[in-house]
């Protein structure tokens, strides 16, 4: 077998394979054996009949066509391992000559990555969030834990601001009753919002027993976007007990006996819960800076096929929850030109990203062990709310595994540029990043085809 590889562009190129007759006795083979279990003819038995019979019963053209489907993909195949060539998604096959017992020769133009190298990428510099703990934030979380330790005492006036109401609600358009715009014993904070524009103003003033009617526009329901007249009645005015702020609240709230081991407990956690806020910044802001500081040329059509992923997905979160691709627009404030533009600029981003960190990993010969893998199969599975197990084997099925493979070797890229940037705070504080750790159990190749699945879920490598 004869190849030849020509560079249509910097992400496409064009294999041009010739194959000598002899080379395809092992597709003739596999052709007449499957021809011959197909066909009857007279005097042999199924799949005993001769090549040559073969050829006079079906036609040597027909043999000739299967056997050479069933060579190509094993010949592409066999030229891309050969030239190692990047390739990216299948290829577009033309047969441009086929000689009956001469040469096979035809050609195969596919995307293959952008060759290029990542240099200077150590001593990134970025500045991330002051991680100092105040002690206006602690008192913060401690209100918190007192609005989830709250009572609600029942009192004898006129509703007023942030009171909480037992309400029915009943509307009506041009004097008819909506059957399907009536709700009973609907418990409401006043001056939340969540319900109807108009609501708010018509309970404040209102006793326990007492009733008023208001004009509002129907969110929901038959009626959506109409005017209707909403009768409001209250049924009882609460308001919210918080509980002291003393030893007491701190052996209800929790395991500590005294307010100012509460105290302490809850700066602490804070402390931790910032400075890994602090590392998931620095994360992004170095990889945002990395990405920017190389200019690589793009695939379009793996862009495209990454900016699909993300519409399907879209589509189908969208079906699971009731909600249509209209009013997901609006309430995002987009237009589907609009929302198209963001969904290319995000994809394009998250190929790139993709490119980057799986050329870093190949230059610098990074590794996962079996172990690094399952960590992330668990994580992942936690995060989804499913079982390790079932995780693991629905990318089994889907045959995935490869993307595990991917997003591992990924992460670790990030974390080894990471580990050499320079970060500081906003005060101009030093942030120790943390050390990647390298393991040699199992080396993953980059540049595989079809593993430029980019996360997801919404920015997926950029997370």
């Amino acid at each position: 077998m004869k190849t030849a590889v020509e560079e249509l562009s910097p992400t496409r190129v064009k294999l041009t394979i010739e194959v000598p007759f002899e080379e395809l006795d092992h597709a003739f083979d596999v052709t007449y054996k499957s021809l011959a279990k197909q066909v009857r003819i007279k005097g042999f038995r199924p799949g005993k009949a001769p090549a040559k019979l073969i050829d006079r019963y079906v036609g040597r053209g027909a043999v000739l066509t299967q056997a050479v489907n069933h060579a190509v993909p094993e010949l592409y195949s066999e030229a891309v391992s050969k030239e190692e060539v990047p390739v990216l998604g299948p290829p577009e096959v033309e047969i441009t000559r086929l000689e009956d017992g001469k040469e096979l020769a035809f050609t195969a133009e596919v995307d293959v990555r952008p060759k290029f190298e990542v240099t200077d990428y150590e001593g990134i510099e970025v500045t991330v969030d002051d991680a100092e703990v105040t002690e206006e934030q602690v008192n913060e979380r401690l209100e918190a834990l007192r609005q989830r330790f709250a009572t609600l005492i029942g009192v004898d006036r006129p509703a007023e601001q942030g009171d909480h109401v037992s309400i029915d609600l009943s509307a009506s358009v041009d004097g008819k009753k909506l059957e399907d715009a009536q709700a009973s014993g609907v418990s409401y904070e006043i001056g939340a919002g969540t319900l109807l524009q108009g609501l708010d103003e018509a309970i404040i003033g209102l006793s326990a027993g007492e009733s008023a009617t208001f004009t509002t526009t129907l969110v929901g329901g038959e009626h959506k976007g109409r005017e209707a007249d909403v009768t409001v009645t209250v049924h009882s005015v609460k308001v919210k007990e918080l509980p002291e702020l003393d030893d007491e609240f701190a052996r209800l709230a929790s395991e500590f006996d005294t307010i100012e081991e509460l105290r302490a407990s809850e700066a602490e956690r804070l402390g931790e819960l910032l400075r890994a806020q602090q590392l998931r910044q620095a994360r992004d802001r170095v990889l945002e800076k990395l990405v920017d500081s190389i200019d690589i040329p793009l695939p379009e059509s793996v862009i495209k096929q990454e900016a699909d992923r993300r519409r399907e997905l879209l589509d189908r979160q969208l079906s699971q929850s009731g909600l249509s691709k209209e009013a997901y627009l609006e309430a995002q404030e987009k237009t589907e030109e609009e929302f198209e533009a963001e969904l290319t600029e995000n994809a394009t981003r998250a190929v790139k990203t993709g490119f980057v960190l799986d050329q870093l990993a190949s230059q610098e010969n990074l590794t996962a062990s079996n172990e690094e893998l399952t960590q992330y199969v668990v994580e992942q599975a936690q995060s989804m709310g499913i079982s390790p197990d079932q995780l693991f084997q629905s990318l089994m099925q889907a045959n995935q595994l490869q993307l595990v493979y991917v997003e591992v070797l990924r992460a670790k890229a990030l974390d080894l540029v990471v580990s050499k940037a320079k970060i500081t705070d906003e005060s101009g504080n030093t942030i120790e990043p943390p050390t990647p750790v390298h393991t040699e159990t199992i080396t993953v190749a980059s540049g595989d085809e079809e593993t430029e699945e980019s996360a997801v879920e919404q920015g997926e490598t950029e997370k």
